[in-house]
C-alpha cells in the first residue's frame, strides 16, 4: 500500500480468513439491525410519518458495518444523507434515531434535522450532511485535528459514487496527502449515484484511482462482503495510524431501493436488482457461511432476527409515541 501504482490491476481485497464466530455473528447481527430499522423507517414513511427526504442504506450493510468494526475508540465518523446505517454501527440509539426522523423532541436533533441532518458527539458521528460532497472538506478538517493534537484518532469520511466527482474533493485530497493527515476516504460506489450509471458520469470508473495523482494509494474491495470490508479498513486505519497520509478505500457496494423515497429507480431493470439481491446479498451471504461452518443453526438467525425486529418496533412506538418538539425550538441552536 506503498504507492499507487502498488495496487493491484484487480484492486479487490479477499475477505480476512482470521474472523472469529462471536464477530462474525456481531456483524450479521448488526448487519440486519440496519436492515430491518431502514425497512420499518420505509414503511413510516409511506404512512406519512416521516417527512422531508428519506435516502435508505437497504443493500449497503456490511459497508459501514465492517468499516466500524475495525475503527477504534475516539475515531470519527462524517457521511452524506444515506446515514441511518452508520448512526446504528456508531451504537447511537435506535429509538432516538427513529425519533429524529420522525420530527420528535426525543431525537438526536430535536427533532430539526430530520434524515439527513442528526450527530452524536459522544458516539463521534458528524453526520449525516444533505450538499453533495461536503462532508469530505469537513471529514479532512476532523483529520487534521487529529494531528494537531496528535491524538492517534482517524476520521472516516464516507461519500458516494456522484460525490466523487466533485471539486472539493479533490481539494481535499491535495490537503490530505500535503499535511499527511490521517483520514480514510470511503468511496461507497452504489454504481447509480443519483440515478446515472458510473459509465455515463465518469470518465474514471475506478474510482480507487482517484487519488493517483495526489500520490492516495486506493483500493478497491467487495462492499457487499463483510469480511473483505473488515480487512481492507484495518489494514487502511493502521496505514493512517502509522503516519502515513490518507487513503482511499473505493467499497463496491449496490443499494436495492432507489436513490431516496421518491426515486422509482426505471434506470436499471428489476431483474438486475433481483439478480444482486439473490446472489450477492451481504446478510444472507454470511448467514449461509454461518450455517455451512455450523457455527449458528436456522434455530439461531431465527432468533436473532426476532430480536432484532423487536428492538426495530420499540423503537417506531417509542418515536411515534414521543412527543413533537415545542415551537420555542424553532429560536435555539440557530446562529443570529
Amino acid at each position: 500500500m506503498n504507492e499507487p501504482s502498488k495496487v493491484p490491476e484487480t484492486g479487490v481485497a479477499n475477505a480476512g480468513s482470521g474472523s472469529n464466530t462471536p464477530a462474525l455473528k456481531q456483524f450479521y447481527r448488526d448487519m440486519l439491525l440496519i436492515r430491518r430499522f431502514e425497512e420499518k423507517a420505509g414503511q413510516l414513511y409511506g404512512m406519512g410519518l416521516i417527512g422531508g427526504f428519506c435516502h435508505l442504506y437497504i443493500g449497503q450493510e456490511a459497508v459501514v458495518v465492517g468499516v466500524q468494526a475495525a475503527q477504534k475508540e475516539g475515531d470519527q465518523v462524517i457521511t452524506a444523507y444515506r446515514d441511518h446505517g452508520h448512526m446504528l454501527a456508531c451504537g447511537m440509539d435506535p429509538k432516538n434515531v427513529m425519533s429524529e426522523l420522525t420530527g420528535r423532541a426525543s431525537g438526536y436533533s430535536k427533532g430539526k434535522g430530520g434524515s439527513m441532518h442528526m450527530f452524536s458527539a459522544e458516539k463521534k458521528f458528524y453526520g449525516g450532511h444533505g450538499i453533495v460532497g461536503a462532508q469530505v472538506p469537513l471529514g479532512t478538517g476532523l483529520a487534521f485535528a487529529n494531528k494537531y493534537r496528535n491524538n492517534g484518532q482517524v476520521s472516516v469520511t464516507y461519500f458516494g459514487d456522484g460525490a466523487a466527482n466533485q471539486g472539493q474533493v479533490y481539494e481535499s485530497f491535495n490537503m490530505a496527502e500535503l499535511w499527511k493527515l490521517p483520514v480514510v476516504y470511503v468511496i461507497e460506489n452504489n454504481q447509480y449515484a443519483m440515478g446515472t450509471a458510473v459509465d455515463r458520469a465518469s470518465a474514471e470508473t475506478h474510482f480507487f484511482k482517484r487519488g493517483a495523482s495526489f500520490n492516495i494509494p486506493g483500493e478497491q474491495v467487495d462492499g457487499m462482503d463483510v469480511e473483505a470490508v473488515h480487512a481492507a479498513a484495518a489494514k487502511a486505519l493502521d496505514w493512517c495510524r502509522a503516519g502515513n497520509g490518507p487513503i482511499i478505500l473505493e467499497m463496491k457496494t449496490y443499494r436495492y431501493r432507489g436513490h431516496s423515497m421518491s426515486d422509482p429507480g426505471k434506470y436499471r431493470t428489476r431483474d438486475e436488482v433481483q439478480a444482486v439481491r439473490e446472489k450477492r446479498d451481504p446478510i444472507d451471504h454470511l448467514g449461509q457461511r454461518l450455517l455451512k461452518d455450523k457455527l449458528v443453526t436456522e434455530d439461531d438467525l431465527k432468533a436473532i432476527d426476532k430480536d432484532i425486529r423487536s428492538i426495530v418496533n420499540t423503537a417506531a412506538e417509542f418515536a411515534t409515541e414521543s412527543p413533537e418538539p415545542d415551537p420555542s425550538e424553532l429560536f435555539t441552536d440557530v446562529m443570529a
